[in-house]
């Protein structure tokens, strides 16, 4: 079998596929010419992965392990890696107002769901003995953003989660990598109050926000065969806010 033989049979699944950085990254595969499982709680995302290629759809809470199982059959043996893009900003309120419950569901969609979803996939990548995961963070999660501790708190979670298990699954041939965005443009950003957005700004050397399409850039070739001997790294697309 040919490499685009090969990448023709492949399937990534992507969370939070609806829309954004989920649906840029599920496009990108397709353009790859790779299959998708677009996975989103949003019903959306069956239109939405109707208009990709190949793409297959799912309507399912990435925190759900029943749910997973139930997905992952659908693809079993052409399951070749997972892109974590599931996630939700919150509320944007100082701790002493946060209420605990808003804190619990930050944390449970963007940390918990990233790791349940590692979980449902790991079985599967082993018994293939390759794979790819890749686990969308935040440049929140390295430098925390006032008014954003859940969500800070919840993408500096995902570094470390991603941290620990590329070293569990290092001799399994699965890479795990982490990529920490700044704003991206798109259903994030549009929520985010104008005095938010402009402080935010004026933190990127670059003056401007990142497109979805340099997020999914960056996925495809960390995925691909060229990044194959690098795991457990978190990889910076800020426009120069971050530089370690």
């Amino acid at each position: 079998m040919s490499q685009s033989d090969r990448a023709r049979g492949e399937v990534f699944v992507v969370t939070g596929a609806a829309r954004g950085i989920g649906l840029a990254v599920a496009s990108r595969f397709a353009r790859d010419g790779h299959s998708t499982l677009c996975v989103d709680l949003d019903p959306s995302v069956e239109e939405s992965a109707r208009d990709i290629p190949g793409a297959l759809s799912a309507v399912m809470d990435v925190t759900d392990e029943a749910q997973w199982q139930a997905v992952l059959a659908e693809v079993d043996d052409r399951l070749a890696g997972l892109v974590n893009c599931a996630g939700i900003l919150g509320s944007e309120t100082a701790v002493a107002a946060l209420d605990v419950g808003e804190w619990r569901r930050v944390v449970d969609v963007n940390l918990t769901g990233t790791f349940v979803s590692c979980k449902a996939v790991l079985p599967y990548l082993r018994r293939h003995g390759r794979g790819s995961v890749v686990n969308i963070s935040s440049i929140a999660g390295k430098e925390g953003n006032p008014g954003q501790a859940a969500y800070s708190a919840a993408k500096a979670g995902v570094i470390a989660f991603t941290k620990a298990l590329a070293k569990e699954v290092a001799t399994d041939g699965i890479t795990v990598n982490a990529i920490t965005p700044t704003v991206i443009e798109g259903p994030f950003s549009e929520q985010m109050t104008s005095d938010l957005r402009q402080a935010l700004l004026a933190k990127i050397p670059m003056r401007r926000f990142g497109r979805a399409e340099e997020v999914a850039a960056m996925v495809a070739w960390i995925c691909s065969e060229e990044c194959s001997f690098t795991t457990g790294s978190v990889f910076d697309l800020t426009g120069g806010r971050a530089t370690y």
